[in-house]
């Protein structure tokens, strides 16, 4: 069975708590892909010092994953149900040569980049859209039939930060690879392999419209927001230096 971040706090709130705990996650990360900001809930009877459960919690977990706060939270919330926002972080290291530090956390991409076509395309697919061209498997209700694949993005920058180009997408929810696919062919524009006209891109409603779908260690689910005001938006480190 293949080893996920679910699991891996799973096991370790089950052996703090005597008892099987199931987590909710607010958003997707694929194999491959970080977070720096991920948002999860649970519910339990069991008696603990929760005020302390992020420091037990690092105790038990492996070197790879970690907990940065936790916070007792009213029955009806769901990490992801309750969220009104999503934040996804891209990085990506636009130079002629790999650099070994980075080569987990950045997508090096070796030929030039336009950023000016890459902001131009990206702001075609800002607002609300039915983004089927960007994603790899429609999403499925109980009856197995296509729910709508119409979400609302709300940002999508493009910046130079410590010697790498950030992405930034915010929206209400992502499908899957949806980050990606946008990622990926926005980089075909500022490569100059593809034009800038992804309003084409999304009329089409077909996967095969869209570029490529960019490598899963260069994205991080950075942050989520609530309606009490809460953001648990952290910035990725590679882009801290």
């Amino acid at each position: 069975m293949d080893r996920t971040v679910a699991g891996v706090l799973e096991r370790a709130l089950s052996q703090l708590f005597g008892e099987a705990v199931k987590v909710t996650a607010a958003g997707r990360t694929d194999s491959g892909v970080h977070a720096t900001g991920q948002v999860v809930s649970l519910a339990t009877d069991a008696v603990f010092p929760f005020d302390r459960l992020a420091l037990a919690l690092n105790a038990e977990l492996p070197a790879d994953c970690s907990v940065r706060e936790a916070a007792i939270v009213d029955a009806t919330f769901s990490a992801r149900f309750s969220a009104l926002e999503r934040t996804y972080v891209y990085a990506i290291a636009p130079r002629q040569q790999r650099d070994a530090l980075t080569a987990r956390y950045a997508w090096h991409v070796p030929q030039p980049l336009d950023v000016n076509a890459m902001r131009a395309a990206a702001a075609q697919v800002v607002g609300e859209h039915d983004f089927r061209s960007f994603c790899s498997v429609l999403p499925l209700g109980a009856t197995n039939e296509p729910l709508t694949t119409v979400r609302s993005l709300y940002g999508f920058t493009i910046e130079p930060r410590a010697g790498l180009l950030r992405l930034e997408l915010v929206g209400s929810g992502f499908l899957h690879r949806m980050a990606r696919s946008l990622v990926g062919t926005v980089v075909e524009v500022g490569s100059g392999r593809r034009s800038g006209d992804l309003a084409r891109v999304l009329a089409a409603g077909d996967r095969s419209a869209a570029g490529k779908i960019a490598p899963a260690h260069g994205l991080y689910l950075a942050g989520v927001r609530y309606d009490d005001g809460y953001d648990s938006f952290a910035e990725p480190p590679v882009l801290c230096r």
